[in-house]
């Protein structure tokens, strides 16, 4: 019976979070992405911590390898509904410091 790897774990919950963000990119559910991806942020760095201390046996491997594949995917899914969003967003800001500059040189509109 194969050990219950933590190094494994920790892949699971990532792949389980990154496919939770894409269901909510897909929804256009924006607000909610943020703390998803902190907590993905926090899996990836407790995977850096533990995973060059951790053997995996081929199943395992195997699994992870899995995993990765489904998180990649999902993560390039995710990018693609996001971007355009940030570019909105950054193309508004832009206009807003425009707005902003315009009305400290000549004043309130009327």
């Amino acid at each position: 019976m194969a050990f219950r790897s933590e190094v494994v774990h920790c892949y699971e919950e990532l792949a389980t979070g990154i496919a939770s963000m894409l269901v909510l990119a897909r929804a256009k559910e924006w607000g909610q992405l943020p703390a998803l991806e902190a907590r993905c942020s926090a899996m990836v760095e407790r995977l850096k911590a533990i995973e060059p201390h951790e053997l995996l046996d081929a199943t395992q491997v195997e699994h992870v390898l899995d995993l990765l594949e489904r998180i990649r995917s999902d993560q390039a899914e995710v990018s693609g509904l996001i971007k355009p969003q940030l570019e909105s967003l950054i193309s508004r800001m832009g206009y807003l410091t425009q707005q902003k500059n315009l009305g400290r040189a000549y004043g309130p509109p009327h």
